[in-house]
């Protein structure tokens, strides 16, 4: 079984043709470091989804540390190259308080993202750290969304509160915020509709599942994860402008970032919104779903890690068979 570092290498293989490839080409082609270098640097990092503002960003750092340590080579500034993309998605220690505190963890996004298949792996994880879970199946309005995360729950062994299809979904939500005083749960996991009517409605409807929240289970850790899916670039941007308007986000989950070349996306959010990526999903493995940390992210991306590194030793499956686990349309 490959490790977690072999693993996220291998997952990131074509964001790492289209944006290190192109990175590489820019230092072969030029022997000097002048105007047109850092026009072809830009070019390469806006074309694989980083974003003009964090390409802006990175590129004025790295003409700040070519002047001051005096660097007239191109391949000479490459680490200061990687250490500024890297800046850009730092992860404290902080962000992850939620896993290790009593905790409801809000997750959002649109159908078809992964959001459901997000929702059993975090079930996971957290069971395989000792962590009594509870799931709020409170998509009440998707075909079959309860029927999958049923099906979560129990690869997963863990508890779920659900209802009927089209029923209300703040009603599921308080019964299980109920369910998990009573139980002793260390963390609640809501699923939310993929999609309303409109962004009021929404917003409306969020508004009122974090007011129930509030009132029954005051003292645990909040967490709003919205889950993007990595393929579709700069739009998983929008998505995520438009949902932090209609609640507070305190994390990213993007999804599918091993099926494209756009993984430039997971900087660009980061640096536009100022919302940490927490974790990133690199196949339907449920080991794939990874907490994500800026170190072996880049060290990944630019294929510099060693694979007898710590990083990189075989974990224990989660589960002795049927690992894997997907549904088409989550």
């Amino acid at each position: 079984m490959a490790g977690i570092f072999s693993r996220l290498k291998e997952g990131l293989s074509k964001t790492r043709d289209n944006i290190v490839g192109g990175i590489e080409g820019v230092f072969g082609r030029h022997d000097r470091i002048d105007d047109d270098f850092y026009e072809e640097l830009e070019e390469i990092l806006i074309m694989g989804d980083v974003g003009v503002h964090a390409t802006e960003e990175i590129l004025d750092k790295l003409k700040e540390d070519v002047k001051l340590n005096h660097i007239k080579a191109p391949r000479e500034c490459r680490q200061y190259l990687i250490d500024g993309i890297k800046e850009q998605m730092k992860v404290t220690s902080d962000d992850y308080e939620f896993l290790s505190k009593p905790s409801v963890v809000m997750v959002i996004g649109v159908n078809g993202v992964g959001k459901t298949t997000t929702i059993g792996k975090l079930a996971s994880i957290y069971r395989k750290r000792g962590k009594k879970v509870l799931i709020a199946a409170a998509d009440t309005f998707r075909a079959a969304a309860t029927e999958q995360l049923e099906e979560w729950a129990k690869r997963a062994e863990v508890d779920i509160i659900s209802a009927a299809e089209g029923a209300d979904p703040s009603s599921v939500l308080y019964d299980a915020t109920g369910a998990a005083r009573s139980r002793g749960v260390d963390v609640l996991l809501c699923d939310t509709a993929g999609r309303l009517h409109n962004k009021k409605n929404l917003m409306n409807e969020l508004e009122k599942m974090n007011r129930i929240i509030d009132k029954n289970l005051p003292e645990y850790k909040r967490e709003n994860l919205i889950v993007l899916d990595g393929t579709t670039g700069q739009n998983a941007l929008v998505q995520a402008k438009e949902f932090s308007e209609a609640a507070p986000l305190s994390g990213i989950v993007i999804t599918k970032m091993d099926g494209t070349a756009k993984g430039g996306i997971a900087i660009a959010i980061q640096s536009e919104l100022g919302i940490p990526v927490k974790f990133i999903g690199v196949g339907e493995k449920i080991s794939d779903l990874q907490e994500f940390d800026s170190d072996t992210f880049v060290r990944a991306l630019f294929d510099t890690g060693d694979e007898t590194e710590e990083e990189d030793v075989q974990e224990e499956p989660v589960y002795d068979k049927d690992d894997y686990f997907h549904w088409p349309d989550d």
